[in-house]
């Protein structure tokens, strides 16, 4: 998935305004102007688009993660400077505090099928045999079963 496409979903999901997004940004201590966070926001066919990358979308859901579950003790997590499917999945996993049956559960809520077994394929660490690649469609499916969790929630 494209990490601007990611930003948006998340942005959506959450119905976080350029402020709030420029504040999760600095609780990952990267200083965010209102200007960049709107060209991140754009379509791909805006001239005004500016591409999201890696280490920035790692910062962002760091921030996020803070700002849901509070900053943890020590050192701060080094934001990656290239990510994957499965780091982002790990992200929005952390920072929503869930546990495998939460996860299934949101996929259950998009009509797709996952076992405890694929979804701990998928946070392991890459050097494993048991690792499993995270595709573009189950981190979109994800991202889609969080948006009706959450932004369900606030609607009712």
């Amino acid at each position: 998935m494209d990490n601007n496409d990611i930003l948006r979903r998340v942005r959506y999901m959450l119905d976080l305004s350029d402020s709030k997004m420029i504040k999760l940004f600095g609780l990952a201590d990267y200083t965010a102007s209102r200007a960049e966070v709107s060209d991140w926001l754009k379509k791909d066919d805006d001239p005004a688009y500016q591409k999201l990358s890696d280490n920035l979308l790692a910062i962002f859901l760091n921030g996020l993660i803070v700002d849901k579950r509070g900053k943890r003790e020590g050192d701060q997590p080094v934001p990656e400077e290239e990510l994957t499917n499965n780091i982002v999945f790990k992200k929005l996993k952390i920072a929503f505090d869930m546990k495998a049956d939460d996860i299934i559960e949101v996929f259950s809520s998009v009509d797709v099928t996952i076992s405890a077994h694929e979804l701990s394929a998928f946070m392991r660490n890459p050097k494993q045999s048991q690792y499993r690649l995270c595709n573009d469609q189950y981190l979109r499916n994800f991202i889609n079963g969080l948006q009706l969790k959450y932004r369900k929630s606030e609607e009712a």
